[in-house]
């Protein structure tokens, strides 16, 4: 299953989102008309009662932080990409993925990451006018050529009915909880009411750290330990 894939070449990655006003009532009224318009058939809510979800989808939501880490030699060393402007996250991140991470061999890991962390920096860079860099271009390749891996759909093993948070894992595989602070339901309180970017970042790192972690026990590899990771 991971004949192929050497530690050394990935980079891990988890991103925070927020909405891009913090209250229904803020949206400009033409995106708050098309936001009403794809929420019209739900029966369980409002569209204005689903507006705390709001943050998951990239056409209402911006990216506040993208952490990554990285394996070398005996250390995990983690850097993050973080403000409140998304266009210089995506451009630096971008940087990041064209000077190290465009060749074939190197790949990027996620936890969901197929289903959110991927696409939806992909939309945020097209929106904020961002060429994508290789790594994330997956126009014309084959499903083998797309050098993406994702810690919950490994789980899988196939199963398509099957949701796996990453503290499950943590918890199932004894590695420390990344949610000892706060989780996702958080970030766009902390970041609207709070102010504490620096938080949401810790968190975000924590996360990074885990998906490492997860990996590194699918594998059947020692864990990081605490002395070798290292914050950039």
């Amino acid at each position: 299953m991971f004949e192929n894939i050497k530690l050394t070449d990935i980079l891990f990655l988890d991103v925070e989102t927020v909405p891009l006003v913090y209250q229904y009532k803020e949206m400009d009224k033409t995106i708050q008309k098309q936001w009403d318009a794809k929420f019209r058939f739900q029966k369980e809510e409002t569209p204005e009662g689903h507006y705390k979800k709001a943050g998951i989808y990239a056409e209402f939501a911006k990216i506040i932080c993208i952490s990554v880490g990285f394996l070398k030699e005996d250390s995990f060393r983690v850097k993050s990409f973080y403000g409140d402007d998304e266009k210089k996250i995506l451009n630096d991140f971008s940087f990041l993925l064209s000077r190290h991470y465009n060749t074939k061999e190197k790949m990027l890991c996620a936890h969901n990451g197929k289903e959110f962390d991927f696409p939806f920096i992909c939309r945020r860079m097209l929106i904020n006018g961002i060429k994508l860099p290789k790594a994330l271009n997956l126009a014309g390749k084959k499903p083998w050529e797309i050098n993406h891996l994702d810690t919950m759909e490994l789980w899988k093993f196939g199963d398509y009915k099957s949701y796996t948070t990453l503290n499950l894992l943590a918890s199932i595989f004894n590695i420390p909880t990344p949610k000892d602070d706060i989780d996702g339901s958080d970030v766009a309180r902390v970041y609207w009411e709070e102010k504490n970017l620096k938080r949401i970042v810790t968190y975000c790192q924590k996360d990074v750290l885990t998906v490492a972690q997860v990996l590194l026990r699918f594998m059947n590899e020692p864990l990081i330990e605490d002395k070798n990771i290292i914050i950039a």
